[in-house]
């Protein structure tokens, strides 16, 4: 095997490892990505359960309520059932107000 042989075996092989790579990586950034958007989507839907809370304890619900309470929490449920729990941290409590 020729000098140019070897160069060649070699430039091929650096190659095929640089396109696993890139692959690899896109595949990784796809699931971040994908992870980024599915907690949007929790935390939106969790916001939109808060205000249906809220207007219900404030007597100020819309009739469709409980139902638009139930179609949320199915949504939150699928979205564990593929993702896995949602975090269900409390952001701004009245005790880290004062602080």
């Amino acid at each position: 095997m020729g000098f140019l042989d070897k160069v060649k075996e070699q430039a091929a092989a650096a190659a095929a490892s640089a396109s696993a790579a890139a692959k690899d990586a896109s595949t990784k950034g796809q699931a971040k990505l994908d992870e980024v958007q599915t907690k949007r989507l929790a935390d939106s839907l969790l916001h939109d359960l808060g205000a249906i809370s809220y207007g219900s304890v404030t007597n100020r619900a819309p009739a469709t309520a409980e139902a638009d309470a139930t179609a949320i929490v199915e949504k939150l449920q699928a979205i564990e059932a593929e993702h896995g729990p949602i975090s269900l941290d409390v952001k701004n409590t009245p005790d880290a107000e004062a602080s």
